[in-house]
């Protein structure tokens, strides 16, 4: 992603500063958003990657100006009326007025369990893995117009693959309506130095799973 939703390694935010004791919650609305979400989500209209674009597509200002879960919630308004659930007209008017759309499945309490645990995204490997553990890459400096799982702060910096994590759904692929299009994809590690100057504290490095289409030979 690109933009203000892309906010890893941005200056002018402030600290971070964890709450003592954070609830899981902070009140009773929170809780049903996430569930509205697993729930729609079962339905198997979109995945993971799909919602996660359905929040980077959020104004600025209300991506700035929203709770976590108010962008879950805004979120999945979009997805609802994208895929022909529900009428902009009813997320107006609040309540139900055109006939229910019919759907594949729909949770019940007996498969509730099932929507806590996330599936796996490994796929059959198309091709040998171009890069093993130690070699040396460089992130591409992409920006494209949809979604992306590169960070922005990481891209045109070397780093050091750490691990083959195996061929997995690309995202970039299925948000672009192209499929699964699985990729290889990798642990890379960067030093704190080559992403933020010589001003960066020397024992600081981060890691990023990076597909292979993220990456070239450094």
């Amino acid at each position: 992603m690109n933009g203000v939703h892309d906010m890893g390694g941005m200056h002018g935010f402030g600290a971070v500063e964890p709450e003592a004791n954070e609830p899981v919650f902070h009140a009773p609305w929170e809780g049903r958003v996430l569930a509205m979400n697993r729930a729609m989500g079962y339905l198997g209209l979109w995945n993971i990657d799909i919602g996660r674009f359905s929040r980077e597509q959020l104004a600025p200002e209300v991506y700035l100006g929203s709770s976590y879960y108010r962008k879950w919630t805004l979120g999945l308004e979009d997805l609802t009326v994208q895929y022909g659930l529900v009428g902009e007209d009813e997320l107006a008017a609040g309540r139900v007025l055109h006939p229910a759309v019919p759907v594949k499945r729909m949770l019940t309490q007996a498969d509730a369990s099932k929507v806590l645990a996330r599936g796996s995204y490994e796929r059959p490997a198309p091709a040998p893995a171009l890069f093993k553990a130690g070699d040396r890459v460089r992130a591409r400096n992409i920006h494209p117009p949809g979604h992306t799982r590169l960070p922005r702060y990481v891209r045109g910096h070397a780093g050091v693959i750490e691990c083959v994590r195996g061929c997995h759904v690309f995202p970039d692929a299925v948000v672009a309506g192209r499929g699964e299009e699985p990729h290889w994809l990798y642990t890379v590690v960067f030093d704190g130095r080559e992403l933020w100057g010589e001003g960066s504290d020397p024992t600081v490095k981060v890691s990023v799973e990076a597909w292979e289409p993220y990456l070239d030979r450094a």
